[in-house]
């Protein structure tokens, strides 16, 4: 299902509380030069008619008819139904507003909603992270192959997105993979996007360095203080990332447990990922203790980072054999390590967001 060759060319959005922009995608590329325009988030007749204006201008813009609108929009929502509901970014979506049908009867045009972490994740496993790490695998002469998907992003919130054998995993009430609100492993009393986003970076530098605001300075000046391109306390900036891994890590694995496949991290803090992802995957790998104080593993599978050379062989080599089936001397493959990969988006975000709503757009409309 990558869509690469495919004549349809789908409508799309990225949503922001100041801005809109609109684009249109065609074989896994945009066609058109973006449209930015205002959003109004404080007024819902004049949002209505910027949504209205940027797909009307799209739909000049190009040579055919489109097949469908497809776009990411904040939550909570009835995606499904394409109901809006009480979002902090656009207030003026308050109590509900039927945004996907209004939009299918003024085009005409099936409309599908989702989360952009979802469609970050849908992105990543259709033409992104999950075929390259296949792509390698088969490099490799492994036989090994992966279908399943957690998608992460790391940025303003902490947002996931889950995919399973090429299906976008929604839940039954458009509130699966809502990973932000799991419980945080270092303050337990608080939810986990606390302590993964870019306010828990700056926050732990300004802890680190006594510092009276805690924003006063961005994460990208962080990192640059990190890599010794800017002044400021070396240590305390790389330590305001690997308390982000540690943090993360703890969620990630407990949301590896059950969806037992491969995970991405993308969004506007995945850039420092040298100085995050070692601890990430080390806390997924860290045992638990059993009431007696017995260590057991924690994960059924064994977590790699993907973005390390040696972790990235090891995981492609496994540990694959052939066995004797038994009253025979036929052999059958065989690799008894249960394995899962950590990586960064090979798509970007944004990009990924945009060939997530393409592809689902154009697999609904197939199915």
């Amino acid at each position: 299902m990558t869509y690469e060759n495919d004549p349809r060319i789908v409508l799309t959005l990225d949503a922001g509380g100041t801005n809109f922009v609109f684009s249109a995608i065609q074989g896994n590329k945009e066609i058109v030069e973006s449209i930015p325009l205002p959003s109004n988030a404080h007024h819902l007749e004049k949002c209505l008619h910027t949504i209205v204006t940027g797909f009307s201008k799209l739909s000049e813009s190009i040579s055919s008819a489109p097949a469908a609108i497809s776009f990411a929009f904040p939550g909570p929502a009835d995606y499904p139904n394409g109901v809006i509901g009480d979002l902090a970014n656009l207030p003026c979506f308050r109590g509900g507003i039927a945004l996907g049908p209004m939009l299918q009867r003024q085009f005409n045009l099936p409309v599908y909603i989702n989360n952009d972490g979802d469609l970050f994740a849908y992105g990543e496993a259709i033409a992104g992270f999950l075929p390259w790490v296949n792509e390698q695998l088969e490099k490799a002469g492994s036989p090994k192959r992966y279908k399943n998907l957690l998608g992460l992003t790391f940025g303003t919130g902490f947002g996931a997105g889950i995919v399973t054998d090429g299906e976008l995993f929604l839940g039954d009430n458009s509130a699966a993979a809502e990973i932000w609100s799991m419980r945080n492993k270092q303050r337990p009393e608080s939810f986990v996007e606390e302590g993964v986003s870019i306010r828990a970076v700056q926050k732990v530098y300004a802890e680190r360095t006594g510092a009276k605001l805690w924003d006063a300075l961005t994460p990208k000046e962080i990192f640059d203080i990190a890599e010794g391109q800017k002044e400021g306390d070396n240590q305390a900036a790389k330590e305001a990332f690997e308390k982000l891994g540690i943090i993360a890590g703890d969620s990630i694995a407990n949301a590896s447990i059950l969806i037992d496949g491969m995970a991405v991290i993308g969004g506007g803090l995945a850039g420092a990922h040298n100085y995050f992802l070692p601890a990430l995957v080390k806390e997924m790998n860290a045992p638990l203790l059993s009431y007696d104080g017995e260590s057991v593993k924690r994960m059924e599978s064994v977590a790699y980072n993907l973005e390390d050379s040696t972790d990235l062989f090891n995981f492609l080599k496994g540990e694959a054999t052939m066995v004797t089936i038994p009253d025979s001397s036929d052999t059958v493959p065989y690799d008894p390590l249960k394995r899962i990969g950590v990586g960064i988006s090979r798509l970007g975000a944004s990009q990924a967001i945009s060939l997530g709503a393409y592809a689902f757009a154009l697999h609904a409309l197939d199915r």
